[in-house]
């Protein structure tokens, strides 16, 4: 048991450390992307990508979780609402591309750049900021 609790939390941490780079990864490609199709087509590479690595933390956190026998502990309930906050950033993120990319309007691209800095740049900071408190 204690072998199984291990090597889940080891995927978890991998699953983070992963998740950091697939946010840094997009901060790189949105700041290097000059045109609104081209980005839209990668980011449809990329986001299911960021969505299963979200996925797979909530997994197997809730499997560490019943191997404790649930003890929801202050650091357990911060993980899930973080969890929670990079799904809606992720959703909310998607949903302003949707908007925002009518090839007609003159700054779409500008626009949605700002906003998807903004959600990436919560993104990250609640994940480092999560991971260092747990490395602590």
């Amino acid at each position: 048991m204690e072998a199984m609790y291990t090597m889940g939390l080891e995927i978890h941490t991998v699953g983070v450390i992963v998740l950091m780079g697939v946010v840094m990864f997009n901060i790189m490609m949105l700041a290097l992307s000059n045109q609104v199709i081209r980005y839209a087509k990668r980011m449809r590479i990329v986001m299911p990508i960021s969505s299963s690595l979200i996925a797979l933390i909530l997994l197997t956190g809730m499997i560490m979780m019943a191997a404790k026998h649930l003890h929801f502990t202050l650091a357990n309930d911060a993980m899930i609402v973080v969890g929670i906050v990079m799904i809606v950033l992720e959703a909310k993120r998607y949903k302003t591309l949707k908007r925002r990319t009518d090839i007609t309007q003159e700054g779409a691209f500008a626009l949605y750049k700002r906003k998807a800095f903004r959600y990436l740049g919560i993104e990250m900071v609640l994940l480092l900021s999560v991971t260092l408190w747990m490395m602590v």
